[in-house]
């Protein structure tokens, strides 16, 4: 699926090819609720860093966070990217998985498809004035769970087709 994205003021704009576009995972890690969190989470998708084209790169920055803040002593290995005009947090990449990026979901301007379950990870970091749902189609883990991105969607039978 083609997914087209941009920040808030229109400075960047891109587009991202992607076969796992089912927001479904709410992060609420600190460094998701604190550069990027709506109601306390932030929702990446899966896409092919291959794909990534850009308008507006020279307004792109790049924020490495610490994974010990406020100690400040280890950096995370993702990088966060994100509109230097408006601070709208655009997509994420890892230099270890440098095939991937991942797009965050308020970033995207495609309707995205509504899935059929959700998973809340990291609840352990989640502050207590978040609510996380209790139903059967809401997920909670104290960590993340062994099921992958690309996992979730399979299980699903929500494969995007190649080609």
């Amino acid at each position: 699926m083609k997914l087209e994205g941009s920040c808030h003021c229109g400075a960047v704009r891109f587009t991202v090819e992607s076969d796992t576009p089912y927001p479904f995972m709410h992060c609420y890690c600190s460094i998701c609720r604190k550069t990027a969190g709506a109601g306390g989470s932030a929702v990446n998708l899966g896409a092919d860093a291959e794909t990534l084209r850009i308008e507006g790169a020279e307004h792109v920055k790049i924020y490495r966070p610490w994974l010990d803040a406020p100690q400040r002593t280890q950096h995370s290995e993702g990088l966060r990217h994100f509109c230097g005009e408006c601070g709208s947090p655009l997509w994420v990449s890892d230099e270890r998985w440098p095939e991937l990026v991942h797009p965050h979901a308020s970033a995207i301007d495609t309707p995205l498809p509504t899935p059929p379950e959700r998973n809340h990870i990291l609840l352990d970091f989640k502050p207590d004035w978040v609510e996380v749902p209790a139903t059967r189609k809401h997920r909670s883990f104290p960590h993340y769970p062994d099921e992958s991105l690309r996992d979730w969607h399979e299980r699903h039978g929500l494969l995007e087709e190649e080609g």
